[in-house]
């Protein structure tokens, strides 16, 4: 099957600037697979044509007009399947974890490559997390506790299962993690449902955040 006769990814753009949004739209419309649906330039707009439009991944900016972003993304994920994905300018450490918080799927700086804008989309869309560098040591600095509770991997997790989860948090797919490790992917993804299922969580956002929170990993280490 080609990708012109594949299901399209539906998105919507929200941002408070006109030519960012245009931008995007350009870029986005050579993408054979993706489909911008419509634009918003402030919150409840983009409430609206959530609502109305029913996107599948939503590209907004981390401070809307109106209603903030955090509120927006609270409100969207109580009614909607769709994947949020944050593309702003804001590095602020308080402000990405309260809207990693609220529940979006990623985290992206406006200085990140075209190329990677488009695969964040896809990989969001595809049910999986995705940060910029730059803001995933910004969230260490903010986690950093002076007295971080160790992971006790025998009570907790596998040596491999804290492997995985190291690795995700850093960004990478489930495709990545396995080529990094040597596994099938099929592998890793059991392995996500185990630590899910020991974290008490549903989603790699939600793995994330919880073991950040927790202290447990320090992404700097190598």
């Amino acid at each position: 099957m080609s990708r012109e006769t594949e299901e399209k990814i539906r998105v919507l753009l929200a941002d408070d600037h006109h030519v960012v949004r245009q931008g995007i739209r350009r870029l986005l419309e050579r993408e054979a697979d993706i489909d911008v649906v419509g634009e918003a330039e402030n919150g409840p707009e983009a409430l609206r044509l959530v609502r109305e439009l029913n996107p599948d991944v939503i590209v907004i900016e981390a401070r809307m007009p109106k209603l903030d972003t955090i509120e927006v993304i609270r409100r969207v994920k109580a009614e909607q399947a769709a994947a949020i994905l944050i593309l702003t300018s804001c590095d602020d450490e308080g402000h990405i974890v309260e809207l990693l918080t609220a529940g979006a799927n990623g985290y992206l700086l406006k200085t990140t490559r075209s190329e990677d804008l488009v695969r964040a989309i896809r990989v969001v869309w595809d049910g999986e997390f995705i940060c910029d560098p730059v803001v995933q040591k910004r969230l260490l600095k903010h986690a950093a506790s002076p007295h971080p509770v160790p992971l006790d991997f025998g009570e907790h997790l596998t040596r491999r299962e804290a492997e995985v989860l190291k690795l995700m948090a850093k960004g990478m797919s489930n495709r990545d993690i396995a080529g990094y490790l040597g596994l099938a992917e099929r592998t890793v993804k059991g392995y996500l449902m185990s630590i899910f299922g020991k974290l008490g969580v549903g989603s790699r956002t939600e793995a994330v955040h919880e073991t950040l929170k927790r202290g447990w990993i320090n992404l700097e280490d190598e």
